[in-house]
């Protein structure tokens, strides 16, 4: 009996947090070891499954960078990084586009709805979802790397409204046909603006922002965009952390109500985060 009044408990917990985020769009992107761990996969997608079911509209962007490392490697094409961005000729375009657009895509469709809940794989190129043009990250050449210039959010509050939710590959075409990869956490940040969305998480594989990165219980529970300068300045905030923070920043100054920077590696941390009191990981806010 006390096993079952303690889910009571949970649940009533929980209770304010429904009603707050009812109604309210929540973009979500989804990639790293949330994706590879198929036992932490499977809990992610039930959680995003129960946000739709309790009224919480899920718009899911997700990556896929390692499985297109594996299909490069198969195809005996080499994979070089620059400041953490792929270099994409027209042969890894294609494999990005077959990765991304039919695999990855179309596995999470599927496993949302064995939970009966209604779910629609679109990439950027789909009735224009995705305006993109390219970029020259620090001058340099890079190949088919985009960024995402516009979103049609019209789309997306097409199917919004008739209760699917949206499973976007970060993937277009430009005017001339030509692929373009779009890196997944820009393509959620421009989803979450274009939407005005409540929350906008991105599951990492960290614990969140921490005060020193070597200790995982130094996580910044709690961040103001006010902060973020001054961190970065003292070397708190540093490398790759930075163009995360800076994201989140920029999603708050453009119509999105918080940012989440979540452990995708830890089980349910989607209602951890939304639906407890203390969370985990850290949440950016005005």
């Amino acid at each position: 009996m006390k096993e079952f009044v303690q889910k009571v408990r949970i649940l009533t917990e929980s209770l304010p947090y429904i009603k707050e985020f009812a109604n309210k769009t929540v973009v979500i992107k989804y990639g790293g070891e949330a994706l590879k761990d198929e036992v932490v996969s499977k809990t992610i997608i039930e959680d995003i499954a129960l946000m739709k079911y309790i009224g919480i509209k899920p718009v899911i962007v997700h990556g896929g960078g390692v499985e297109i490392t594996e299909l490069l490697n198969k195809m005996n094409v080499k994979t070089e990084f620059v400041g953490g961005l792929r270099k994409t000729d027209k042969q890894t375009s294609q494999a990005v586009e077959m990765v991304l657009g039919a695999k990855i895509n179309k596995k999470i469709v599927h496993d949302i709805q064995t939970h009966g809940v209604e779910a629609v794989g679109i990439c950027g190129c789909d009735a224009n979802l995705f305006e993109v043009q390219k970029i020259f990250p620090n001058g340099e050449d890079l190949g088919f790397i985009g960024e995402v210039k516009k979103v049609n959010e019209k789309l997306l509050n097409i199917l919004i409204d008739n209760s699917y939710i949206p499973v976007i590959a970060p993937v277009s075409r430009d005017a001339e046909g030509n692929i373009y990869n779009i890196n997944a956490d820009y393509a959620a940040l421009a989803v979450a603006c274009a939407l005005k969305a409540q929350k906008l998480v991105f599951l990492t594989d960290i614990e969140g922002v921490m005060r020193d990165r070597f200790d995982p219980t130094s996580v910044i529970s709690t961040l103001k965009i006010g902060e973020i300068d001054k961190y970065i300045a003292d070397k708190v905030i540093e490398g790759g952390m930075i163009p995360k923070v800076q994201s989140c920043k920029y999603a708050i100054e453009n119509g999105v109500n918080t940012v989440h920077i979540l452990d995708g590696r830890l089980e349910h941390s989607l209602l951890l985060e939304i639906f407890t009191h203390h969370g985990i990981g850290t949440m950016v806010e005005k």
